[in-house]
């Protein structure tokens, strides 16, 4: 009765770790299939922009051996009005080797985004949230993103994330940032 007892205990409890190790095994699966989603997103002069998710960042469509900014940024956020500037000296100073990607995440629509380029000059790539189709949210998901902005995720050539940074940065730490990662 004794050896039944712990058999069945034995059991139990093989049937336990089999479970885990099953519940473990399909997250990292399933992680690994979040990772490769393709997203095809129009800016807002209604070209598509094709984004695949890989291991370790992002590719980029026509961005192929590009050093990549992709800023999250709002119409109404200060700060981000203020790397506006700083976004089109760069993209005009090194547009063989640069390509800047803004997704709008205040609202505006396809429309309203586009006459707020226009006004500020905007020599880049500008798309609104609401055409991501859940872009940001899986954006948010893999850099732990928690709806601060700006909020930059700068790319290397190879779509490599290599720098995540909420918040502002001065015009010469991202321009060391561009010639550090196209030399490489």
């Amino acid at each position: 009765m004794y050896n039944d007892y712990n058999t069945n205990k034995k059991r139990l409890y093989m049937k336990q770790i089999l479970t885990v190790l099953l519940l473990i095994s399909s997250f990292f699966i399933s992680a690994q299939a979040n990772n490769e989603q393709t997203f095809s997103i129009p800016d807002v002069n209604g070209k598509v922009h094709q984004f695949t998710g890989t291991k370790d960042g992002l590719k980029v469509k026509g961005a192929e051996g590009k050093v990549v900014f992709l800023e999250f940024f709002g119409h109404m956020c200060p700060p981000c009005r203020k790397s506006i500037p700083h976004l089109i000296n760069l993209q005009k100073k090194y547009k063989d080797k640069l390509a800047v990607i803004a997704i709008e995440v205040q609202g505006l629509d396809n429309a309203q985004l586009k006459a707020f380029a226009k006004e500020r000059g905007i020599n880049y790539t500008v798309i609104s949230d609401s055409n991501t189709g859940g872009f940001t949210s899986y954006i948010a998901q893999r850099s732990d993103w928690r709806g601060s902005i700006p909020f930059l995720i700068i790319l290397d050539k190879k779509g490599n994330v290599r720098y995540i940074q909420p918040g502002l940065m001065p015009e010469e730490v991202l321009e060391n940032a561009i010639k550090e990662l196209s030399a490489n």
